[in-house]
Protein backbone atom coordinates (compact mmCIF):
# COMPACT_ATOMS: atom_id res chain seq x y z
CA UNK A 1 0.00 0.00 0.00
CA UNK A 2 1.10 3.59 -0.63
CA UNK A 3 0.87 6.31 1.98
CA UNK A 4 -1.70 9.00 1.34
CA UNK A 5 -0.97 11.04 4.48
CA UNK A 6 2.29 10.95 6.43
CA UNK A 7 2.57 13.12 9.54
CA UNK A 8 5.93 13.23 11.30
CA UNK A 9 6.90 15.09 14.50
CA UNK A 10 3.96 17.52 14.16
CA UNK A 11 3.62 20.21 16.85
CA UNK A 12 1.06 23.00 17.08
CA UNK A 13 1.39 25.95 19.47
CA UNK A 14 -1.15 28.74 19.99
CA UNK A 15 -0.32 32.21 21.29
CA UNK A 16 -2.97 33.16 23.85
CA UNK A 17 -2.73 36.37 25.87
CA UNK A 18 1.02 36.51 25.45
CA UNK A 19 1.70 32.89 26.43
CA UNK A 20 2.27 29.75 24.43
CA UNK A 21 -0.19 26.85 24.64
CA UNK A 22 1.02 23.58 23.08
CA UNK A 23 -2.04 21.87 21.62
CA UNK A 24 -0.17 19.12 19.72
CA UNK A 25 3.17 17.72 20.84
CA UNK A 26 5.44 15.97 18.33
CA UNK A 27 2.95 13.42 16.98
CA UNK A 28 3.63 11.00 14.12
CA UNK A 29 1.18 8.74 12.27
CA UNK A 30 0.20 7.86 8.71
CA UNK A 31 -2.79 6.82 6.61
CA UNK A 32 -2.39 4.26 3.82
CA UNK A 33 -4.42 4.21 0.60
CA UNK A 34 -7.85 2.66 1.23
CA UNK A 35 -7.30 2.58 5.00
CA UNK A 36 -9.40 3.94 7.89
CA UNK A 37 -7.40 5.43 10.76
CA UNK A 38 -9.20 6.66 13.89
CA UNK A 39 -7.92 9.48 16.10
CA UNK A 40 -9.53 8.98 19.51
CA UNK A 41 -9.36 10.84 22.80
CA UNK A 42 -11.27 13.24 25.00
CA UNK A 43 -12.13 16.84 24.15
CA UNK A 44 -9.02 18.98 24.19
CA UNK A 45 -6.67 16.10 23.38
CA UNK A 46 -5.64 17.66 20.06
CA UNK A 47 -7.53 15.43 17.60
CA UNK A 48 -9.20 18.12 15.49
CA UNK A 49 -6.24 20.50 15.68
CA UNK A 50 -4.00 17.76 14.26
CA UNK A 51 -6.34 17.21 11.30
CA UNK A 52 -6.92 20.90 10.57
CA UNK A 53 -3.20 21.65 10.69
CA UNK A 54 -2.63 19.14 7.88
CA UNK A 55 -4.13 21.50 5.29
CA UNK A 56 -3.40 24.84 6.94
CA UNK A 57 -6.88 25.52 8.30
CA UNK A 58 -5.71 26.78 11.69
CA UNK A 59 -5.90 30.49 12.66
CA UNK A 60 -2.91 32.82 12.28
CA UNK A 61 -2.18 32.51 16.01
CA UNK A 62 -1.13 28.88 15.48
CA UNK A 63 2.52 27.96 14.96
CA UNK A 64 2.96 24.64 13.15
CA UNK A 65 6.22 22.68 13.15
CA UNK A 66 7.11 19.28 11.76
CA UNK A 67 6.12 17.56 8.53
CA UNK A 68 2.76 16.80 6.87
CA UNK A 69 3.08 15.07 3.52
CA UNK A 70 0.17 14.28 1.21
CA UNK A 71 1.28 11.70 -1.36
CA UNK A 72 4.83 12.90 -0.84
CA UNK A 73 4.01 16.62 -1.16
CA UNK A 74 5.02 18.69 1.89
CA UNK A 75 2.10 20.80 3.14
CA UNK A 76 3.66 22.54 6.16
CA UNK A 77 4.87 25.89 4.89
CA UNK A 78 3.41 25.30 1.41
CA UNK A 79 2.06 28.40 -0.41
CA UNK A 80 -1.67 29.13 -0.22
CA UNK A 81 -2.14 28.27 -3.89
CA UNK A 82 -0.87 24.71 -3.30
CA UNK A 83 -3.01 24.31 -0.16
CA UNK A 84 -6.12 25.54 -1.99
CA UNK A 85 -5.58 22.89 -4.63
CA UNK A 86 -5.44 20.18 -1.93
CA UNK A 87 -8.33 21.43 0.22
CA UNK A 88 -11.72 20.19 -0.89
CA UNK A 89 -10.14 18.59 -3.95
CA UNK A 90 -7.70 15.94 -2.70
CA UNK A 91 -8.58 16.17 1.01
CA UNK A 92 -12.17 16.84 2.10
CA UNK A 93 -13.71 17.36 5.55
CA UNK A 94 -16.99 16.34 7.17
CA UNK A 95 -17.64 18.22 10.40
CA UNK A 96 -19.65 17.37 13.52
CA UNK A 97 -22.52 19.84 13.30
CA UNK A 98 -23.83 20.36 9.75
CA UNK A 99 -26.04 23.29 10.77
CA UNK A 100 -22.95 25.38 11.52
CA UNK A 101 -21.10 24.10 8.42
CA UNK A 102 -23.89 24.73 5.90
CA UNK A 103 -24.88 28.25 4.85
CA UNK A 104 -28.49 28.84 6.04
CA UNK A 105 -29.08 31.41 3.25
CA UNK A 106 -28.21 29.13 0.31
CA UNK A 107 -30.02 26.12 -1.11
CA UNK A 108 -28.45 22.68 -1.03
CA UNK A 109 -27.89 22.81 -4.80
CA UNK A 110 -26.06 26.14 -4.64
CA UNK A 111 -23.72 24.98 -1.86
CA UNK A 112 -22.64 21.81 -3.67
CA UNK A 113 -22.46 23.69 -6.99
CA UNK A 114 -19.96 26.20 -5.57
CA UNK A 115 -17.40 23.46 -4.92
CA UNK A 116 -17.88 21.89 -8.36
CA UNK A 117 -17.52 25.25 -10.14
CA UNK A 118 -14.43 26.19 -8.14
CA UNK A 119 -12.48 22.93 -8.49
CA UNK A 120 -13.82 21.37 -11.70
CA UNK A 121 -15.15 24.32 -13.67
CA UNK A 122 -18.51 22.64 -14.30
CA UNK A 123 -21.36 24.89 -15.47
CA UNK A 124 -25.01 24.70 -16.49
CA UNK A 125 -26.74 21.32 -16.95
CA UNK A 126 -23.53 19.38 -16.25
CA UNK A 127 -23.11 20.79 -12.77
CA UNK A 128 -26.80 20.25 -11.95
CA UNK A 129 -26.57 16.63 -13.12
CA UNK A 130 -23.49 16.10 -10.93
CA UNK A 131 -25.26 17.58 -7.87
CA UNK A 132 -28.22 15.26 -8.43
CA UNK A 133 -25.86 12.29 -8.82
CA UNK A 134 -24.09 13.13 -5.53
CA UNK A 135 -27.33 13.53 -3.58
CA UNK A 136 -28.61 10.20 -4.86
CA UNK A 137 -25.27 8.55 -4.05
CA UNK A 138 -25.48 9.61 -0.39
CA UNK A 139 -29.06 8.37 -0.07
CA UNK A 140 -31.14 11.57 -0.20
CA UNK A 141 -34.66 10.50 -1.15
CA UNK A 142 -36.45 12.48 -3.86
CA UNK A 143 -33.12 14.18 -4.51
CA UNK A 144 -34.33 16.39 -7.35
CA UNK A 145 -37.01 18.05 -5.22
CA UNK A 146 -34.57 18.38 -2.29
CA UNK A 147 -32.03 20.35 -4.31
CA UNK A 148 -34.01 23.57 -3.77
CA UNK A 149 -34.31 23.02 0.00
CA UNK A 150 -32.49 25.09 2.63
CA UNK A 151 -30.55 23.41 5.49
CA UNK A 152 -33.25 24.14 8.10
CA UNK A 153 -35.77 22.23 5.97
CA UNK A 154 -33.80 18.99 6.30
CA UNK A 155 -33.44 16.60 9.23
CA UNK A 156 -30.11 16.16 11.04
CA UNK A 157 -29.36 12.96 9.15
CA UNK A 158 -30.20 14.56 5.81
CA UNK A 159 -27.98 17.56 6.55
CA UNK A 160 -25.09 15.23 7.36
CA UNK A 161 -25.67 13.38 4.08
CA UNK A 162 -25.50 16.72 2.25
CA UNK A 163 -22.18 17.45 3.98
CA UNK A 164 -20.89 14.06 2.79
CA UNK A 165 -22.08 14.84 -0.76
CA UNK A 166 -20.15 18.14 -0.66
CA UNK A 167 -17.06 16.34 0.61
CA UNK A 168 -17.28 13.76 -2.20
CA UNK A 169 -17.97 16.30 -4.94
CA UNK A 170 -14.42 16.43 -6.28
CA UNK A 171 -13.43 12.80 -5.75
CA UNK A 172 -11.03 13.26 -2.80
CA UNK A 173 -8.40 10.67 -1.99
CA UNK A 174 -8.59 11.38 1.75
CA UNK A 175 -11.77 12.09 3.68
CA UNK A 176 -11.43 13.57 7.20
CA UNK A 177 -14.57 12.90 9.27
CA UNK A 178 -14.52 14.97 12.50
CA UNK A 179 -17.12 13.52 14.93
CA UNK A 180 -19.63 13.14 12.06
CA UNK A 181 -22.25 11.20 14.06
CA UNK A 182 -22.08 12.63 17.59
CA UNK A 183 -25.25 14.75 17.32
CA UNK A 184 -27.32 12.07 15.54
CA UNK A 185 -29.82 9.47 16.74
CA UNK A 186 -28.56 5.90 16.98
CA UNK A 187 -30.45 4.69 13.90
CA UNK A 188 -29.27 7.68 11.82
CA UNK A 189 -25.75 7.20 13.18
CA UNK A 190 -25.72 3.59 11.97
CA UNK A 191 -26.97 4.70 8.53
CA UNK A 192 -24.28 7.40 8.19
CA UNK A 193 -21.52 4.99 9.22
CA UNK A 194 -22.76 2.36 6.78
CA UNK A 195 -22.86 5.03 4.06
CA UNK A 196 -19.25 6.06 4.77
CA UNK A 197 -18.10 2.43 4.65
CA UNK A 198 -19.86 1.83 1.31
CA UNK A 199 -18.60 5.08 -0.23
CA UNK A 200 -15.05 4.43 0.93
CA UNK A 201 -15.07 1.04 -0.76
CA UNK A 202 -16.74 2.31 -3.94
CA UNK A 203 -14.55 5.41 -4.31
CA UNK A 204 -11.29 3.82 -3.10
CA UNK A 205 -10.79 6.60 -0.54
CA UNK A 206 -8.75 6.71 2.63
CA UNK A 207 -10.49 7.89 5.80
CA UNK A 208 -9.22 9.74 8.88
CA UNK A 209 -11.98 9.36 11.48
CA UNK A 210 -11.95 11.61 14.56
CA UNK A 211 -14.15 10.51 17.46
CA UNK A 212 -14.41 9.88 21.20
CA UNK A 213 -16.80 6.93 20.73
CA UNK A 214 -14.79 3.71 20.91
CA UNK A 215 -17.85 1.60 20.08
CA UNK A 216 -17.72 3.11 16.58
CA UNK A 217 -13.95 2.73 16.30
CA UNK A 218 -14.09 -0.98 17.15
CA UNK A 219 -16.33 -1.72 14.15
CA UNK A 220 -15.10 0.90 11.75
CA UNK A 221 -11.31 1.48 11.84
CA UNK A 222 -8.29 -0.47 10.63
CA UNK A 223 -5.88 1.31 12.97
CA UNK A 224 -6.24 3.55 16.04
CA UNK A 225 -4.19 6.46 17.37
CA UNK A 226 -5.03 7.35 20.98
CA UNK A 227 -4.41 11.00 21.91
CA UNK A 228 -4.06 12.56 25.36
CA UNK A 229 -2.89 16.07 26.14
CA UNK A 230 -1.72 16.69 22.58
CA UNK A 231 0.33 13.48 22.37
CA UNK A 232 -0.28 10.10 20.74
CA UNK A 233 0.14 7.77 23.71
CA UNK A 234 -0.61 4.57 21.80
CA UNK A 235 -1.28 3.46 18.25
CA UNK A 236 -1.72 0.18 16.42
CA UNK A 237 -4.16 -2.17 14.74
CA UNK A 238 -7.70 -1.82 16.09
CA UNK A 239 -7.92 -5.46 17.18
CA UNK A 240 -4.61 -5.21 19.06
CA UNK A 241 -5.52 -1.95 20.82
CA UNK A 242 -8.87 -3.30 22.02
CA UNK A 243 -7.56 -6.74 22.97
CA UNK A 244 -4.33 -5.64 24.66
CA UNK A 245 -4.21 -1.90 25.47
CA UNK A 246 -0.81 -0.96 26.89
CA UNK A 247 -1.17 2.64 28.02
CA UNK A 248 -3.19 3.42 31.20
CA UNK A 249 -5.14 6.15 29.38
CA UNK A 250 -6.18 3.72 26.64
CA UNK A 251 -7.38 1.28 29.28
CA UNK A 252 -9.31 4.12 30.95
CA UNK A 253 -11.05 5.02 27.66
CA UNK A 254 -11.95 1.39 26.96
CA UNK A 255 -13.41 1.01 30.45
CA UNK A 256 -15.45 4.23 30.14
CA UNK A 257 -18.93 2.89 29.52
CA UNK A 258 -21.97 3.61 31.65
CA UNK A 259 -22.90 0.28 33.20
CA UNK A 260 -24.76 -1.00 36.23
CA UNK A 261 -28.23 0.06 37.27
CA UNK A 262 -29.90 2.57 39.61
CA UNK A 263 -30.90 1.58 43.13
CA UNK A 264 -34.30 -0.17 43.34
CA UNK A 265 -37.28 2.07 44.01
CA UNK A 266 -38.56 1.65 47.59
CA UNK A 267 -41.84 -0.34 47.57
CA UNK A 268 -43.74 2.40 49.42
CA UNK A 269 -42.35 5.28 47.32
CA UNK A 270 -44.85 8.08 46.76
CA UNK A 271 -46.22 8.69 43.27
CA UNK A 272 -44.79 12.01 42.05
CA UNK A 273 -46.14 12.22 38.50
CA UNK A 274 -48.95 10.72 36.44
CA UNK A 275 -50.34 11.64 33.04
CA UNK A 276 -53.41 10.15 31.32
CA UNK A 277 -53.73 10.30 27.53
CA UNK A 278 -51.74 13.52 27.36
CA UNK A 279 -52.06 15.11 23.94
CA UNK A 280 -49.96 17.90 22.42
CA UNK A 281 -51.19 19.17 19.07
CA UNK A 282 -49.98 22.44 17.56
CA UNK A 283 -52.55 24.22 15.33
CA UNK A 284 -51.68 25.04 11.70
CA UNK A 285 -53.19 28.44 10.99
CA UNK A 286 -53.52 30.02 7.57
CA UNK A 287 -55.18 32.94 5.87
CA UNK A 288 -55.83 36.51 6.94
CA UNK A 289 -58.09 35.38 9.79
CA UNK A 290 -55.59 32.72 10.90
CA UNK A 291 -58.10 29.89 10.73
CA UNK A 292 -56.96 26.49 11.98
CA UNK A 293 -56.71 24.17 8.98
CA UNK A 294 -54.96 21.24 10.69
CA UNK A 295 -52.61 20.22 13.46
CA UNK A 296 -49.02 19.12 13.96
CA UNK A 297 -49.54 16.05 16.14
CA UNK A 298 -46.42 16.25 18.31
CA UNK A 299 -47.71 13.81 20.97
CA UNK A 300 -50.91 11.84 20.52
CA UNK A 301 -51.60 9.96 23.75
CA UNK A 302 -49.00 9.61 26.47
CA UNK A 303 -49.82 7.93 29.80
CA UNK A 304 -47.08 7.44 32.38
CA UNK A 305 -46.40 7.24 36.11
CA UNK A 306 -43.29 8.10 38.10
CA UNK A 307 -42.48 7.60 41.79
CA UNK A 308 -39.99 9.24 44.12
CA UNK A 309 -36.53 7.77 43.56
CA UNK A 310 -37.49 6.43 40.11
CA UNK A 311 -36.16 7.24 36.63
CA UNK A 312 -38.29 7.00 33.51
CA UNK A 313 -36.25 6.96 30.31
CA UNK A 314 -37.82 8.47 27.18
CA UNK A 315 -36.21 7.31 23.94
CA UNK A 316 -36.84 7.74 20.23
CA UNK A 317 -35.45 9.53 17.21
CA UNK A 318 -35.36 13.32 16.83
CA UNK A 319 -38.87 14.61 16.20
CA UNK A 320 -40.56 11.72 18.02
CA UNK A 321 -41.98 14.02 20.72
CA UNK A 322 -39.63 13.28 23.65
CA UNK A 323 -38.76 16.85 24.63
CA UNK A 324 -42.23 18.14 23.74
CA UNK A 325 -43.75 15.65 26.21
CA UNK A 326 -41.38 16.78 28.96
CA UNK A 327 -42.05 20.47 28.34
CA UNK A 328 -45.80 19.84 28.55
CA UNK A 329 -45.36 18.03 31.87
CA UNK A 330 -43.44 21.06 33.15
CA UNK A 331 -46.37 23.21 31.91
CA UNK A 332 -44.06 25.17 29.61
CA UNK A 333 -46.23 24.42 26.55
CA UNK A 334 -49.96 23.76 26.20
CA UNK A 335 -51.41 20.26 26.26
CA UNK A 336 -54.66 18.39 26.82
CA UNK A 337 -55.20 15.74 29.47
CA UNK A 338 -54.59 15.61 33.23
CA UNK A 339 -51.08 16.04 34.65
CA UNK A 340 -51.02 14.86 38.26
CA UNK A 341 -47.98 16.16 40.15
CA UNK A 342 -47.45 15.47 43.85
CA UNK A 343 -51.11 14.58 44.32
CA UNK A 344 -52.74 17.47 42.46
CA UNK A 345 -53.79 18.06 38.85
CA UNK A 346 -51.66 20.96 37.58
CA UNK A 347 -53.28 21.05 34.13
CA UNK A 348 -55.11 24.35 33.70
CA UNK A 349 -53.48 26.13 36.64
CA UNK A 350 -52.61 29.75 35.93
CA UNK A 351 -49.07 31.14 36.06
CA UNK A 352 -49.41 32.53 39.59
CA UNK A 353 -50.61 29.17 40.91
CA UNK A 354 -47.78 27.39 39.12
CA UNK A 355 -45.02 29.61 40.48
CA UNK A 356 -44.88 27.89 43.85
CA UNK A 357 -44.57 24.52 42.06
CA UNK A 358 -41.57 25.60 39.97
CA UNK A 359 -39.24 24.93 42.89
CA UNK A 360 -40.21 21.25 42.71
CA UNK A 361 -39.97 20.98 38.89
CA UNK A 362 -36.52 21.53 37.42
CA UNK A 363 -34.73 20.81 34.13
CA UNK A 364 -31.13 20.16 33.02
CA UNK A 365 -30.49 20.82 29.34
CA UNK A 366 -28.33 19.07 26.75
CA UNK A 367 -25.79 21.76 26.00
CA UNK A 368 -23.78 22.97 28.99
CA UNK A 369 -22.28 25.67 26.74
CA UNK A 370 -25.57 27.23 25.66
CA UNK A 371 -27.60 26.85 28.87
CA UNK A 372 -25.28 28.92 31.11
CA UNK A 373 -25.03 32.71 30.81
CA UNK A 374 -21.44 33.70 29.94
CA UNK A 375 -21.93 37.02 31.74
CA UNK A 376 -22.77 35.52 35.14
CA UNK A 377 -20.42 33.93 37.65
CA UNK A 378 -21.01 30.36 38.74
CA UNK A 379 -22.31 31.65 42.08
CA UNK A 380 -24.88 33.87 40.34
CA UNK A 381 -25.97 31.06 38.00
CA UNK A 382 -26.50 28.48 40.74
CA UNK A 383 -28.17 30.95 43.13
CA UNK A 384 -30.54 32.39 40.50
CA UNK A 385 -33.46 30.18 41.56
CA UNK A 386 -33.05 31.22 45.20
CA UNK A 387 -33.75 34.81 44.16
CA UNK A 388 -37.15 33.70 42.83
CA UNK A 389 -38.19 31.12 45.41
CA UNK A 390 -36.48 32.44 48.52
CA UNK A 391 -33.68 31.28 50.81
CA UNK A 392 -34.34 28.96 53.79
CA UNK A 393 -34.35 30.75 57.14
CA UNK A 394 -30.95 31.00 58.76
CA UNK A 395 -29.00 30.25 55.55
CA UNK A 396 -27.22 32.56 53.12
CA UNK A 397 -27.27 32.08 49.33
CA UNK A 398 -23.47 31.82 49.25
CA UNK A 399 -23.52 29.10 51.89
CA UNK A 400 -26.11 27.10 49.93
CA UNK A 401 -24.13 27.51 46.69
CA UNK A 402 -20.97 26.22 48.35
CA UNK A 403 -22.88 23.25 49.78
CA UNK A 404 -24.44 22.19 46.47
CA UNK A 405 -21.15 22.70 44.57
CA UNK A 406 -19.44 20.25 46.92
CA UNK A 407 -22.33 17.82 46.49
CA UNK A 408 -21.98 17.79 42.67
CA UNK A 409 -18.19 17.51 42.82
CA UNK A 410 -17.15 21.12 42.21
CA UNK A 411 -14.68 23.20 44.22
CA UNK A 412 -16.61 25.98 46.04
CA UNK A 413 -13.57 28.26 45.80
CA UNK A 414 -14.24 28.52 42.04
CA UNK A 415 -17.73 30.01 42.43
CA UNK A 416 -16.57 33.48 41.34
CA UNK A 417 -15.32 32.19 37.98
CA UNK A 418 -17.27 32.27 34.71
CA UNK A 419 -18.55 29.27 32.68
CA UNK A 420 -15.86 29.53 29.98
CA UNK A 421 -13.23 28.77 32.63
CA UNK A 422 -14.62 25.25 33.15
CA UNK A 423 -14.55 22.05 31.09
CA UNK A 424 -17.69 20.62 29.46
CA UNK A 425 -18.18 18.10 32.27
CA UNK A 426 -17.76 20.79 34.93
CA UNK A 427 -20.26 23.03 33.14
CA UNK A 428 -22.80 20.20 33.18
CA UNK A 429 -22.20 19.82 36.92
CA UNK A 430 -22.91 23.56 37.29
CA UNK A 431 -26.20 23.10 35.41
CA UNK A 432 -27.10 20.17 37.69
CA UNK A 433 -26.22 22.23 40.77
CA UNK A 434 -28.49 25.06 39.56
CA UNK A 435 -31.41 22.62 39.41
CA UNK A 436 -30.60 20.76 42.64
CA UNK A 437 -30.09 23.80 44.91
CA UNK A 438 -33.90 24.17 45.11
CA UNK A 439 -34.27 20.53 46.29
CA UNK A 440 -36.83 19.62 43.61
CA UNK A 441 -38.99 16.50 43.55
CA UNK A 442 -38.90 16.00 39.76
CA UNK A 443 -35.98 16.76 37.41
CA UNK A 444 -36.19 16.57 33.62
CA UNK A 445 -32.82 15.55 32.17
CA UNK A 446 -32.89 16.48 28.47
CA UNK A 447 -29.92 14.73 26.79
CA UNK A 448 -27.57 15.77 29.65
CA UNK A 449 -24.68 13.55 28.53
CA UNK A 450 -24.80 13.60 24.71
CA UNK A 451 -22.33 16.49 24.34
CA UNK A 452 -19.80 14.91 26.72
CA UNK A 453 -16.86 12.54 26.33
CA UNK A 454 -17.37 8.90 27.34
CA UNK A 455 -15.30 9.19 30.53
CA UNK A 456 -17.22 12.33 31.58
CA UNK A 457 -20.55 10.63 30.76
CA UNK A 458 -19.73 7.89 33.26
CA UNK A 459 -19.01 10.51 35.94
CA UNK A 460 -22.25 12.40 35.30
CA UNK A 461 -24.34 9.20 35.36
CA UNK A 462 -22.78 8.22 38.68
CA UNK A 463 -23.41 11.73 40.05
CA UNK A 464 -27.09 11.56 39.03
CA UNK A 465 -27.45 8.14 40.68
CA UNK A 466 -25.91 9.45 43.91
CA UNK A 467 -28.18 12.51 43.99
CA UNK A 468 -31.23 10.34 43.38
CA UNK A 469 -30.19 7.93 46.13
CA UNK A 470 -29.59 10.76 48.61
CA UNK A 471 -32.67 12.90 47.92
CA UNK A 472 -35.24 10.48 46.48
CA UNK A 473 -35.42 12.42 43.22
CA UNK A 474 -37.69 11.41 40.35
CA UNK A 475 -36.06 11.76 36.92
CA UNK A 476 -37.50 12.04 33.42
CA UNK A 477 -34.44 11.11 31.39
CA UNK A 478 -34.52 11.96 27.66
CA UNK A 479 -31.73 10.49 25.55
CA UNK A 480 -30.84 8.79 22.27
CA UNK A 481 -27.90 7.00 23.93
CA UNK A 482 -29.54 3.73 24.95
CA UNK A 483 -26.48 2.55 26.90
CA UNK A 484 -26.82 5.53 29.24
CA UNK A 485 -30.60 5.06 29.40
CA UNK A 486 -30.14 1.47 30.55
CA UNK A 487 -27.60 2.49 33.20
CA UNK A 488 -29.82 5.18 34.71
CA UNK A 489 -33.46 4.16 34.19
CA UNK A 490 -35.93 1.89 35.98
CA UNK A 491 -38.59 2.15 33.26
CA UNK A 492 -38.61 3.32 29.65
CA UNK A 493 -41.11 4.55 27.09
CA UNK A 494 -40.29 4.37 23.37
CA UNK A 495 -41.70 7.14 21.17
CA UNK A 496 -42.09 7.29 17.41
CA UNK A 497 -43.66 10.22 15.55
CA UNK A 498 -45.68 11.32 18.56
CA UNK A 499 -46.89 7.86 19.62
CA UNK A 500 -45.77 5.75 22.59
CA UNK A 501 -45.09 2.44 20.82
CA UNK A 502 -43.77 0.53 23.84
CA UNK A 503 -43.36 1.00 27.58
CA UNK A 504 -42.33 -1.08 30.57
CA UNK A 505 -39.47 -1.94 32.96
CA UNK A 506 -36.08 -1.25 31.36
CA UNK A 507 -34.89 -4.87 31.38
CA UNK A 508 -38.15 -6.15 29.90
CA UNK A 509 -38.17 -3.64 27.03
CA UNK A 510 -34.45 -3.89 26.26
CA UNK A 511 -34.14 -7.69 26.58
CA UNK A 512 -37.44 -8.66 24.94
CA UNK A 513 -38.71 -5.74 22.80
CA UNK A 514 -42.14 -6.30 21.28
CA UNK A 515 -42.39 -3.44 18.77
CA UNK A 516 -40.32 -3.57 15.52
CA UNK A 517 -39.26 0.07 16.03
CA UNK A 518 -37.87 -0.72 19.48
CA UNK A 519 -35.93 -3.63 18.02
CA UNK A 520 -34.56 -1.30 15.33
CA UNK A 521 -33.36 1.22 17.94
CA UNK A 522 -31.73 -1.46 20.07
CA UNK A 523 -30.01 -3.08 17.08
CA UNK A 524 -28.56 0.28 16.04
CA UNK A 525 -27.35 1.08 19.57
CA UNK A 526 -25.98 -2.25 20.78
CA UNK A 527 -25.29 -4.29 17.68
CA UNK A 528 -24.78 -1.97 14.71
CA UNK A 529 -24.30 -5.12 12.67
CA UNK A 530 -25.26 -3.16 9.57
CA UNK A 531 -21.92 -1.41 9.74
CA UNK A 532 -19.30 -3.63 8.19
CA UNK A 533 -15.60 -3.62 8.84
CA UNK A 534 -13.80 -0.88 7.01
Amino acid sequence: MSRVLDIHDLSVTFLQEGREVRAVRSISFHVEKGETVALVGESGSGKSVSALSAVGLLPDSAQVAGSVKFKGQELVGAPDSALRQVRGNDISFIFQEPMTSLNPLHTIEKQITESLELHQGLRGPKVRARVLELLEKVGIREAESRMSAYPHQLSGGQRQRVMIAMALANGPELLVADEPTTALDVTIQAQILELLVDLKRAEGMSLLFITHDLNIVRRFADRVCVMQGGEIVEQGATEDIFANPKHPYTRKLLAAESTGAPDPVPPQAQEILRTEDLRIWFPIQRGFLRRTVGHVKAVNSASLTLRAGETLGIVGESGSGKTTLALAILRLISSEGPIWFDGGNIQGRKSAALRSLRRDLQIVFQDPYGSLSPRMTVEQIIAEGLGVHGVPTGRSPRELVAEIMEEVGLDPTTMERYPHEFSGGQRQRIAIARAMILRPKLVVLDEPTSALDMTVQVQIVELLRNLQRKHGLAYLFISHDLRVVRALSHKVIVMKQGDVVETGPIDQVFDAPKDPYTRQLLAAAFDMSAVGAA
